[in-house]
C-alpha cells in the first residue's frame, strides 16, 4: 500500500461514505512566524487546511507553494473532486479530512500541556520521541524540528539531521537535504508527516518496508493518513489535528499509535 493505493480506496468508498457526496465547507491558510525564547533563529511555516464535517484536514507546504487563490477555490467542492487536484498538497489536505470526518482519531490521548511556545514544543517533543524503540542508535530526523533533536540530546541518541532547506541545527550541526543518501546509515527513522506532501514518504516507506527499520513519524500533516500504514511500514505514529500545539498557549491534543505486536 502506498498513498495512491489509499487514496483510490477512498475515491471506491471503501474507507467511509461516498466523497463525491462529501463536501469541503471552509478552506483556509494558517502562516506561523516562529522565534522560541533562547533559541537564536526565526522560522516560518505555512499549512493549507480543508473542513469537511467536523474535521479540519491539513497539509504543511513551503511558503509560497501554494497561492492562497487555489486553497480558497476549494471552499465547496467535492473531496473527490480535490482527491485528484493537480495540487499534492491539496489532495493530501483533502484526504486528511475526509479520513479524519469518517474516522475520528482512536489513538492514545495525549495532552500538550499549557505552557509557552518553547514549553509546548517541547512537550510534544517528549511525546513523539517516546515513540522510538528503546536500542535506536542513530535516528535519521527528516523534518527538521530542534526540540525533537533536543530531546534526543537529552537520550544520547544519535541523529542525521535532514530537511529539504538545508542549513545547520541550532547546535551548529550541518542538515543534508538528501534522506534517501542518509537512509543506510541509520536503524530508525523519524519524519514528519510533511513527507507526504512533498512525495519523499513513499522512498522510506519503501526502505522501511524492505529493511525491517523502525519508521516513526510526527504528523500534523496527514494526521489521519498515516495511522493507515501502521503495520504496512509505519512502526508508531504522533497525530497532531488542528488546531496544532503551536496555535494556542493552553491544553492541546495528539493521538499516539503503535504497530500491533
Amino acid at each position: 500500500m502506498n498513498l495512491t493505493t489509499l487514496t483510490k480506496r477512498a475515491l471506491a468508498g471503501e474507507l467511509g461514505p461516498d466523497p463525491a457526496r462529501e463536501r469541503v465547507s471552509t478552506a483556509f491558510t494558517t502562516r506561523q512566524g516562529v522565534r522560541h525564547d533562547s533559541r537564536g533563529r526565526t522560522y516560518r511555516n505555512q499549512v493549507i487546511s480543508l473542513r469537511v464535517g467536523r474535521a479540519v484536514g491539513s497539509c504543511a507546504v513551503e511558503p509560497g507553494e501554494v497561492a492562497d487563490g487555489t486553497v480558497e477555490e476549494c471552499a465547496g467542492a467535492a473531496v473527490a473532486d480535490l482527491l485528484a487536484h493537480p495540487a499534492p498538497p491539496v489532495r493530501v489536505a483533502a484526504l486528511d479530512a475526509y479520513l479524519m470526518s469518517a474516522r475520528p482519531h482512536r489513538g492514545e490521548r495525549v495532552t500538550v500541556p499549557a505552557g509557552t511556545s518553547l514549553e509546548k514544543s517541547l512537550a510534544r517533543a517528549a511525546a513523539v520521541v517516546e515513540l522510538l524503540p528503546g536500542g535506536a542508535d542513530r535516528v535519521l530526523v527528516v523534518g527538521v524540528v530542534n526540540s525533537l533533536l533536543h530531546r534526543l540530546r537529552e537520550r544520547g541518541v544519535r541523529y542525521v539531521p535532514c530537511d529539504l532547506k538545508g542549513g545547520s541545527t541550532e547546535w551548529g550541526e550541518p542538515v543534508t537535504a538528501d534522506a534517501a543518501a542518509a537512509l543506510d546509515g541509520c536503524d530508525a527513522v523519524l519524519a514528519s508527516g510533511m513527507t507526504l506532501g512533498n512525495g519523499s514518504f513513499e522512498t522510506l516507506l519503501d526502505h522501511a518496508r524492505v529493511h525491517g527499520k523502525p519508521l516513526v513519524m510526527f504528523a500534523q500533516t496527514g494526521s489521519a493518513i498515516l495511522p493507515h500504514f501502521l503495520g504496512a511500514g509505519v512502526t508508531a505514529v504522533s497525530a497532531e489535528p488542528y488546531p496544532f500545539f503551536w496555535l494556542d498557549g493552553g491544553d492541546t491534543v495528539l493521538f499516539r499509535y503503535r504497530e500491533q505486536a
